[in-house]
């Protein structure tokens, strides 16, 4: 659930309710966006578990799947062999939308922003290539490059770039509409909820990083665009 967005507050419910449902007494968990360290009472000491969280992604599919199986585990319609085989199922499942449907999405919610604000029509489909372009080149480096950001940056630079080509060629009026309506999709909305939801559910270090993560990829965002502002 955490590698696939889910609020800390949630992850952590979620253990704790599966845990008792099992009979476990005085479980304890405490989860960071980047780790996760679960106690449970055995005997006369405890019993911990710290797991390293290193990849993180969006996956509301997977977080639904395992809320639904944590609401049947407690209604007792599973054993414990069951639900760690179900588990593994799903943590083995693929992204429900495919790269090219992303990018497909990616593109046209790019082209609509720009209506949204208040863009001329006739920038759509410059609009639709732009945020379709730097939605497949966000996705190829955040696949094939391992630094935090980066993949942000660099997509914002493509995106920047794209538009002013497409402006420069006579095919688009406002590059600044453009460029605001393909990064669109970049901007973590996701972040920004999460640590709302962690902040005012009582959990302040997990709600400030995520509130950094989303700053510093805002910033990412921002750096890329005015880079290329600079130059031309």
């Amino acid at each position: 659930m955490l590698e696939s967005g889910a609020e800390t507050y949630r992850v952590e419910d979620t253990m704790v309710r599966i845990a008792a449902s099992f009979g476990a007494e005085n479980a304890e968990s405490y989860v960071t966006p980047t780790g996760i360290i679960f106690s449970l009472q055995g005997g006369e000491s405890p019993k911990t578990n710290i797991i390293r969280v290193v990849k993180r992604t969006t996956d509301l599919n997977k977080i639904a799947a395992v809320n639904h199986l944590s609401r049947e585990i407690s209604a007792g319609k599973w054993t414990v062999e069951q639900a760690l085989v179900e588990l593994k199922r799903i943590e083995k499942e693929p992204l429900l939308y495919s790269p090219a449907l992303q990018i497909f999405v990616s593109a046209l919610a790019s082209a609509c922003f720009l209506i949204m604000f208040r863009g001329q029509w006739g920038d759509f489909f410059p609009a639709f290539f732009t945020g379709g372009i730097g939605y497949f080149w966000f996705l190829t480096v955040d696949r094939l490059a391992k630094v935090r950001f980066f993949s942000e940056f660099s997509a914002s630079v493509v995106i920047a770039l794209a538009a002013a080509f497409f402006v420069r060629i006579g095919w688009g009026a406002e590059t600044d509409k453009i460029i605001i309506g393909s990064v669109m999709p970049l901007v973590p909305g996701l972040l920004i909820t999460n640590a709302i939801r962690d902040l005012m559910a009582g959990h302040l270090v997990a709600g400030i990083a995520r509130g950094a993560e989303a700053f510093l990829t805002a910033f990412a965002i921002g750096s890329g665009v005015a880079m290329v502002q600079m130059f031309l």
